[in-house]
């Protein structure tokens, strides 16, 4: 198939639709059928002979200049529009003075004889009028055209993120174009259909590869893989860009094109090819040649995109033991591998992330996937059931934790590290997760206190304190406050009666007779050493929960 040039219109008027728009005062003397007819331009001429400036399918529009003196005799009037029909002109405008009262019954006769479409164009309605109100048609008709290109590549972008992107592209294509689709790898063997209903366009079906002979069900869904075998053969031998075409007598076969999916040096990596009764549009054109770049844009991906990733995975597999006790050759090479993954050098320290969200869509795993690559610039994620963890160079800044989190997500922020401490440092994220999903704000590894304290957070260290203390919260402040005092003190002896009496600077009976109320008051048995240990974590943040209660000093 021919490429468009470039001055190609998206879309064109019929001749039935440019009527609709025009004064009813013109009157067709002669019907030649040209209706559907597409129109490119009207255009106004006095020329003898305008044929060498007219392009296929014009609105030719004269006053009849031509047919003055010998010009109107019936030879040369039949010359003229033997001449016109020629040139494949659309339809024939004569205009109603200065030179002619009416249409000449010579050239009627013509236009019937050669089957041309005639009008009579009252002297009420001028030429620039009718050119006024085409250019009018036709823009408005692009831009109802730009419009669904638009949508049309929001559709094929969205089936890119898709978990089967080659399949629902397809799908999407030929739900877009009338035409049947198949994709070819590199090996000769069928990876995807699409298959359209023959004639609208309208249909949507994408099927699985059916291997090397495969045939499609009918109708408009293409043809016998062993008749396309020379067009493939052409495509995945030949280079540079270039469309191979053919075509067959099965049903929406008329037309076959087959486009070559390339690598960046060239490489045949398969080969998309389409088929159709008639031909395209230059809209519907502009729709396969963004699906042949996005398929291209995939295949790429798949088979000759970064190989880092994937070196480094299965060296990672095989030799897991090889990080630490390989040599340092063999270690220089995992470093390489692993600064090429993610976009830096060999000495670039990195951190782990992990990512767990707290509100908005699902968009899927493959979208995230793509998404958190990029905002991270790393090929190193993986969606795990909780969210998603990565490696990345970045520092992660406020501006970039503040976009993950207009996203529904909070993030655990590494240290930096380097390969040999990515195991470490990914188990001290992990540890944070927990406070993240409890407060539901992002954390850094390098801000925490690394206590038990530190690690449990204000939110769920306020969370334990009320749980545990509620009962000892809910009593009235004069009660509340030395019980609170008594508890800590001896918490702090380790449980020492003398040393918690002075301490507190009470009797020791006193002490004891206090915790034994406690021990009732909140169900427990304080000899256990969990317990103790449970209760003095609580006591870290009863404070600032006793100065939240109200005055009454009960808990809600």
């Amino acid at each position: 198939m021919l490429p468009e040039p470039a001055t190609a219109r998206l879309s064109f008027v019929t001749l039935d639709q440019f009527l609709e728009q025009l004064p009813p005062e013109l009157k067709m003397l002669h019907d030649g059928g040209s209706g559907t007819s597409l129109l490119r331009w009207v255009e106004p001429s006095e020329l003898e002979d305008p044929t060498p400036y007219l392009p296929e399918g014009e609105f030719l529009l004269t006053a009849g200049l031509p047919f003055l003196g010998e010009g109107g005799s019936a030879a040369k009037v039949d010359a003229y529009v033997q001449r016109l029909v020629e040139a494949k002109v659309a339809a024939l405008g004569f205009g109603i003075r200065p030179y002619f009262d009416a249409v000449p019954d010579v050239l009627l006769h013509a236009c019937r004889k050669y089957n041309l479409t005639l009008f009579e164009v009252p002297e009420s309605v001028p030429f620039a009028a009718i050119g006024l109100e085409f250019s009018q048609l036709l823009e408005s008709d692009n831009a109802r055209v730009f419009r669904q290109l638009a949508e049309t590549n929001r559709q094929l972008m969205r089936a890119v993120l898709s978990p089967r992107p080659e399949h629902e592209l397809l799908a999407a294509l030929v739900q877009r174009v009338p035409v049947w689709a198949v994709l070819v790898g590199a090996d000769g063997r069928v990876r995807a259909r699409g298959h359209s209903t023959a004639g609208k366009g309208a249909g949507r079906q994408a099927a699985a590869g059916k291997g090397a002979g495969g045939q499609g069900a009918g109708g408009s869904s293409g043809v016998e893989l062993s008749l396309l075998a020379p067009m493939l053969e052409r495509l995945l031998s030949g280079s540079g860009p270039r469309v191979e075409m053919d075509g067959f007598e099965e049903p929406g076969s008329a037309l076959v094109f087959g486009h070559p999916l390339r690598s960046t040096k060239d490489a045949n990596l398969g080969a998309l090819i389409l088929g159709s009764d008639t031909p395209l549009t230059p809209a519907q054109n502009n729709v396969v040649q963004s699906a042949v770049g996005l398929l291209e844009l995939l295949v790429r991906q798949r088979t000759s995109g970064s190989l880092a990733p994937s070196q480094l995975a299965t060296a990672m597999l095989l030799h897991p033991e090889s990080v630490t006790s390989g040599g340092t050759k063999h270690v220089n090479g995992l470093k390489d591998l692993l600064a090429q993954s993610l976009a830096s050098t060999r000495s670039g320290q990195m951190r782990v992330v992990q990512g767990v969200r707290v509100d908005g869509a699902d968009d899927g795993p493959v979208r995230e996937l793509l998404q958190w690559r990029r905002l991270f610039d790393t090929k190193l994620v993986e969606i795990t059931d909780y969210g998603f963890a990565a490696i990345t160079r970045f520092k992660v800044d406020e501006t970039l934790l503040a976009d993950v989190e207009k996203l529904g997500w909070r993030l655990v922020i590494g240290e930096p590290t380097e390969l040999l401490g990515l195991q470490a440092a990914y188990q001290r994220v992990s540890s944070l997760r927990g406070r993240v999903v409890a407060t539901g704000k992002s954390a850094r590894v390098d801000e925490v206190t690394w206590s038990v304290a530190g690690l449990l957070g204000r939110e769920a260290g306020t969370l334990l304190a009320e749980r545990l203390l509620s009962p000892v919260l809910a009593l009235e402040p004069d009660r509340r406050d030395p019980l609170l005092a008594v508890l800590r003190g001896w918490l702090s002896e380790n449980g020492s009666w003398d040393g918690s009496a002075k301490l507190l600077g009470l009797h020791r009976n006193s002490v004891r007779r206090q915790i034994g109320v406690l021990a009732e008051l909140l169900d427990m048995d304080l000899n256990q050493a969990q317990v103790r240990a449970e209760l003095w974590f609580a006591l870290q943040y009863v404070d600032e929960l006793v100065a939240g209660l109200p005055a009454g000093g009960t808990v809600g």
